[in-house]
């Protein structure tokens, strides 16, 4: 039986500093908070007791579990487990409706109850809180990164978070002038200005063109014969089109767009105008380590051993960046892009020590690096497709090359793939022809042993080399795999072999390591977490004709194809976020530093916050509950 304990004055003032602890009280204006603390009653449930049943209508309040476990079933029919920290049920009290089954408690619980009434007039007054009813998991994973980085951020003193948008930067005038303007006078402007370039615009402050001291040197002093600086114009030699970004853009956007392209200052725009500029030192003014020299490092190694001498600087750099709150998407993403960096290179230095062209010759990734999706714990998947004309001596010289590339990304930290997709196999280095005849028969035969290298191969992505040679493969997937019914519903029937963390009342479940029996109980966060959202988006994009490669994409853009509410496959992003970010807090230092001796993806929840513990749980079960959709469209 529950025992309702109304606050008394008395303990106001620790409920509310207790309140002040979780989120979303956490935040919430002071006069909510006080409202919240006032009204609130402490109860008790004995293990096994009822705390609300469909039977009783409208749910009349609201529990916030201070201690213990309540088990329940959701509106689609999944059975969940709430624990301390949780506030439950959101979605009944806000639709004035009953609980779908009934919340029992697990062991001995003990709650704050509120007035659903109050709770539903707060929601009205304080975005905060309606905010948190609308959007539970985003709001919890942002809390989260908020708890990780004050807890590391002391080893980075910039306090700009990279999430942030470029708009947050101090405006900056542009230096600028027309392309009518003379050499000599831009260069003039520039010189009291005391910066290296100037922008030329038009009239309405479009950007044109940008002149810089490498342009007055190579396309002046050095012409032959040399320009007179009074008489050429900026418009005869600028530099264009030039690399340019709008001010909704977000720092991380800023960076890997300098990293990309090798520049140090970017033009920020509004609705065409150039309004600001920012540049590297903007960006990364108090770091020890920057993207861009990090890239151009990468890009500039002289040799191979100089270049593998560079790999653990990926992984530092992505610290840091975690250190400064920066989302998983955008971190992976970076990483992604470095080790880019550091693969073309290597090709570079290995083709020209062979006297091999790369015009021949198509690098590919597959996997976490086709996806861009690469965490700093990756290993290698990725082939090469040549030319339909490579004769055997020609194929017989790539196929040596790929296996130098391979071991040397293994000395550099990427170890060999256990399941030998490496380019240095000569299942995964191929004439075009044949690669385009693997990927149809996979499609039609469908084998078991096809579906799995399909969950590979099928996320490809060029990386190095003749483009051209890949484009028809992708095109082919995007084109082929939907007039494949039989293969879309063994790709479900091979997805469900898999499941979520959880047990049967949607609690979190541990498990022991497979590889490591002496290991302590854990989570495997990509076999049972992340890995669950990709083969689905994989299996979404192939049915629905996307030709993204990302997850996140693919979920989007197919839930869009497929009719799915904006909520839904918003929620399917979100919960692969949260459980991204969880695997790079493990890989970059983390709280499971044991565990990551074994197994870099592995967790015990019991070194989680209750914050954290919240968040894996729910997106577990927005998890399950795309797998049971799936189950319903393609297994029927």
């Amino acid at each position: 039986m529950s025992t309702p304990n109304p606050a008394p004055s008395t303990l106001l003032d620790r409920l509310r500093a207790e309140l002040r602890h979780s989120p979303p009280f956490s935040q919430v204006l002071p006069a909510t908070l006080d409202s919240l603390a006032h009204g609130a009653r402490q109860t008790y449930y004995a293990p096994g007791e009822t705390l609300l049943d469909p039977g009783v209508g409208p749910v009349p309040r609201l529990l916030w579990i201070r201690r213990g476990a309540i088990a329940g079933r959701a509106a689609d029919g999944l059975q969940f487990e709430a624990a301390a920290g949780d506030l439950l049920p959101i979605g009944a009290v806000i639709g004035e409706r009953a609980v779908s089954a009934p919340y029992t408690a697990v062991d001995d619980v003990f709650c704050l109850e509120f007035d659903a009434g109050l709770f539903r007039r707060l929601v009205a007054v304080d975005a905060v809180l309606a905010d948190f009813a609308n959007r539970r998991v985003q709001h919890l994973l942002e809390a989260s990164r908020r708890a990780l980085q004050s807890t590391i951020a002391g080893r980075v003193i910039d306090e700009q978070s990279f999430e942030s948008p470029l708009a947050t930067l101090p405006r900056r005038v542009p230096v600028a002038a027309t392309p009518e303007t003379t050499v000599h006078a831009a260069l003039t402007q520039m010189h009291a200005a005391r910066v290296g370039s100037i922008l030329a615009v038009d009239a309405g402050g479009a950007l044109l063109g940008i002149f810089t001291e490498a342009d007055l040197l190579g396309r002046i002093v050095l012409a032959a014969p040399p320009l007179d600086l009074h008489q050429v114009r900026l418009g005869a030699v600028m530099t264009q089109p030039v690399h340019s970004i709008d001010v909704g853009a977000r720092l991380h956007d800023a960076a890997l767009l300098m990293a990309r392209h090798g520049v140090r200052h970017l033009p920020l725009t509004q609705g065409g105008r150039v309004v600001s500029m920012i540049s590297e030192r903007d960006l990364f003014a108090l770091q020890r380590r920057s993207l861009k020299s990090l890239s151009a490092a990468l890009r500039d190694a002289p040799d191979v051993a100089a270049l593998l001498r560079l790999a653990p600087s990926i992984s530092e750099f992505a610290r840091d960046l975690l250190a400064q709150g920066l989302a998983a998407p955008a971190l992976t993403g970076l990483v992604s892009h470095l080790n880019d960096a550091l693969t073309r290179r290597l090709l570079d230095l290995v083709a020209a020590q062979r006297g091999l062209s790369l015009r021949r010759a198509c690098w590919l990734a597959f996997g976490s690096e086709g996806r861009q999706e690469q965490t700093v714990a990756t290993d290698q998947d990725n082939g090469l497709v040549l030319a339909d004309d490579v004769d055997e001596a020609e194929y017989q010289a790539w196929l040596q090359l790929a296996r130098e590339v391979n071991q040397r990304l293994d000395e550099g930290g990427y170890p060999l793939c256990k399941g030998g997709v490496m380019a240095g196999n000569p299942a995964c280095c191929l004439r075009q022809r044949d690669w385009r005849s693997r990927f149809a028969a996979w499609m039609a035969q469908a084998t078991p042993e096809d579906i799995l290298k399909a969950s590979i191969y099928f996320d490809l992505r060029p990386l190095s080399g003749e483009a051209a040679l890949a484009a028809p493969l992708s095109e082919m997937l995007v084109s082929a795999a939907a007039r494949q019914p039989r293969f879309l519903h063994l790709l479900a029937q091979n997805l469900m072999r898999s499941s979520p963390a959880l047990n049967w009342h949607g609690g979190l479940q541990a498990d022991a390591d497979a590889e490591d029996e002496a290991a302590p109980a854990g989570i495997d966060l990509k076999l049972r977490g992340s890995a669950l959202f990709v083969e689905s988006a994989r299996l979404l994009a192939l049915a629905t004709g996307v030709a993204a490669t990302g997850t996140r994409d693919r979920l989007a853009a197919a839930g869009r194809l497929l009719g799915v509410p904006a909520a839904e496959h918003e929620s399917w992003v979100g919960a692969f976020d949260v459980i991204q970010a969880l695997r790079l807090r493990v890989q970059i230092g983390g709280a499971a530093a044991a565990s990551r001796a074994t197994n870099p993806n592995r967790i015990d929840p019991a070194t989680l916050s209750d914050l954290d513990r919240r968040l894996l749980k729910d997106a577990l079960g927005v998890a399950r509950r795309l797998l049971q959709r799936i189950a319903l469209d393609w297994l029927r």
